[in-house]
């Protein structure tokens, strides 16, 4: 029999109280919800595990061990060979714990924080599961699926007082340091438009990842993948290239779209939009996917005290055979910050306080009687200093070649984890807030509607009320495939 979401994370959650209340039956024997956690001693290191070994969960996995004093002591996957893989790559001097069911993570008293590396359609219950387990928890980006996801895990990971980092790591890098700095000493005067893009023309670069020969239902958890998305037969594909399905991903806007977004707000200290519109279609790589591989947002930003009101246009293009400059240009009435994750340039223009007349001008039009007292009048109110403008400067950026932005975003985390400490660089109120932009791009392309969002509250002014809640399978126990780049 199948249920509603909301059945579904009940099970889940009565799931987990089995496991806590049944250590008999576990062969792992340690307690699933392991409350408030001492502080970790500046001398220990942090014993971390990913959930999700696919193509970013092993990314993650280097970037976090690039940090001194933290050791990986378990993974977690529903593929088998990405199992045996981790056990290789990453235990060759120890036995490392290697599971299917994440719970098993979340039960170990050994395990401070969690990498919650999953697909998308996964992220809200793992992370919530984690911090009530005890765990501090890294979470991959976007932090949620869903619009209406957001507020439960704030509100897990503020009762929790676990630390939280969302993983969109350029921001930790030293551009966007740099670009931030700028922005708020006013090199470029008040911010008015922003604009944001990250194309690609590869297959591997549209998510056409590669499958293993040897995929099947014996190598892999179909069952537990699918989770709460809707029961389908094994399908290889949705399994390995789950991004190209709204079922299990979020598409360009929350694989994208959210590393701009997030760069953005992190820039102008921004809380958010808070009217969304989006376009796009599927051009090129039709391959049975669902989401669209061309997309384009239009946001508008309100005033506040920390910026004027401005709009932000993102787009992505899978299709683009074109030169493609991947690049944010922060435009005010001073001048624009044009950055990336290595590099920035700032090009300074200020306009003189004379509007001057002549050329494409009405000046000519005029009667020579009419201009000569035309020119009289603007004399005696522009003065010639006022008549020139400040030379056009521009100001270049490059970040340190050994800027290793991925290991410094876990940097972050760690060193939180050890204060304990909540206040990361990314946490889920910044992280909900990058996300829900971009969640609410796609509810505006698959409905055909503007989104009307109240970035403060963090709350949808227009919910869709009238759309059928899908069913769903109900089944008490995690998954973790491969997490895609």
């Amino acid at each position: 029999m199948q249920s509603n979401r909301r059945t579904f994370i009940k099970s889940l959650s009565a799931a987990s109280a089995v496991i806590a209340t049944e250590a008999v039956a576990k062969p792992f024997g340690a307690p699933a919800y392991i409350p408030n956690l001492m502080k970790i001693s500046p001398n220990d290191k942090i014993r971390f595990a990913t959930i999700g070994m696919g193509i970013q969960g092993n990314y993650d996995t280097q970037a976090a061990l690039r940090n001194p004093d933290v050791e990986l002591v378990a993974v977690a996957d529903l593929y088998d060979g990405r199992l045996q893989h981790a056990k290789t790559a990453y235990g060759k001097d120890k036995e490392l714990f290697a599971t299917r069911d994440h719970r098993e993570i979340l039960a170990r008293s050994d395990i401070d924080a969690v990498l919650v590396v999953t697909p998308d359609h996964w992220h809200d219950h793992i992370t919530i599961a984690a911090l009530k387990a005890g765990k501090h928890v890294y979470c991959e980006k976007p932090m949620v699926q869903h619009l209406n996801e957001g507020k439960a895990v704030i509100d897990a990971w503020k009762k929790s007082g676990k630390t939280m980092q969302v993983g969109s790591q350029r921001i930790s890098s030293a551009s966007f340091k740099e670009a931030k700095r700028l922005v708020e000493a006013g090199e470029i005067g008040q911010i008015n438009y922003i604009e944001s893009n990250n194309d690609r023309f590869n297959a591997i670069g549209a998510w056409q990842y590669s499958i293993p020969p040897d995929a099947s239902t014996q190598t892999l958890d179909w069952d537990r993948f699918l989770g709460d998305a809707p029961k389908r037969p094994f399908d290889e594909k949705r399994f390995f290239r789950w991004r190209n399905y709204k079922d299990y991903g979020t598409g360009v806007a929350g694989d994208l779209f959210i590393h701009l977004i997030t760069g953005v707000h992190f820039v102008t200290n921004t809380m958010g939009p808070t009217r969304i519109y989006s376009s796009g279609n599927l051009a090129y790589w039709k391959d049975g996917r669902d989401v669209p591989d061309i997309m384009a947002c239009i946001m508008d930003y309100p005033k506040t005290d920390q910026h004027e009101a401005f709009q932000m246009v993102l787009r992505v293009n899978f299709a683009n055979a074109g030169k493609i400059n991947d690049v944010t240009r922060i435009i005010g009435n001073e001048g624009q910050i044009e950055f990336s994750e290595n590099n920035l340039i700032m090009t300074k223009k200020k306009l003189p306080t004379a509007p001057g007349y002549g050329g494409y001008d009405s000046f000519f039009t005029f009667t020579e009687p009419v201009q000569q007292e035309f020119v009289k009048r603007y004399d005696a109110i522009y003065p010639p200093d006022t008549r020139k403008a400040d030379p056009v400067k521009e100001i270049r950026f490059e970040a340190p070649k050994n800027d290793d932005a991925h290991a410094k975003h876990f940097g972050d985390f760690f060193e939180n984890v050890r204060k304990g400490s909540q206040g990361t660089v990314e946490d889920p109120v910044f992280g909900f807030r990058a996300a829900a932009p971009v969640l609410a791009c796609n509810e505006s392309f698959f409905e055909q509607k503007v989104v009307h969002w109240d970035p403060v509250t963090m709350t949808q002014k227009n919910p869709t009320s009238s759309a059928p809640t899908p069913k769903k399978k109900t089944i008490a126990s995690g998954r973790t495939s491969a997490k895609k780049a």
